[in-house]
């Protein structure tokens, strides 16, 4: 099978974000990805959720991307700011900004994350 050509794939859009937690608390990868996927579940559904087709790139020192499709980056900003809680800490998720590339995304509102290696990369929706 074929890959498909570029003007036939669907365009994303990168969001970096902050993770704010009360006191000194970390919150871990899989504890976020846990809770994005509950968040978009309850506020917009299988379908919305799926839609969207959120991922979560990179997640380290309580920075991060998350990508999601173009025409639902408002969907996915309002499922980001929806989640209050993580493991029972208070958490608040701050986009830092959104851009067409994850490198532009890293350049521009992130520095010291590693989003270029794929072994970290994580499918929300799986």
């Amino acid at each position: 099978m074929k890959i498909l050509p570029p003007t036939m794939r669907e365009n994303k859009r990168y969001l970096a974000f902050e993770l704010i937690a009360e006191g000194d608390s970390m919150i871990s990868r899989d504890e976020l990805i846990r809770e994005i996927f509950s968040a978009s579940g309850s506020l917009l559904g299988d379908l919305g959720s799926s839609e969207c087709n959120i991922w979560l790139f990179a997640f380290d020192d309580n920075k991060g991307v998350i990508s999601c499709e173009r025409d639902h980056v408002s969907q996915t900003r309002a499922v980001m700011a929806t989640i209050t809680n993580v493991k029972g800490k208070r958490v608040l998720l701050h986009v830092l900004g959104v851009s067409g590339t994850v490198l532009g995304a890293t350049k521009k509102y992130l520095e010291g994350v590693d989003v270029l290696n794929p072994e970290e990369q994580s499918h929300i929706n799986e």
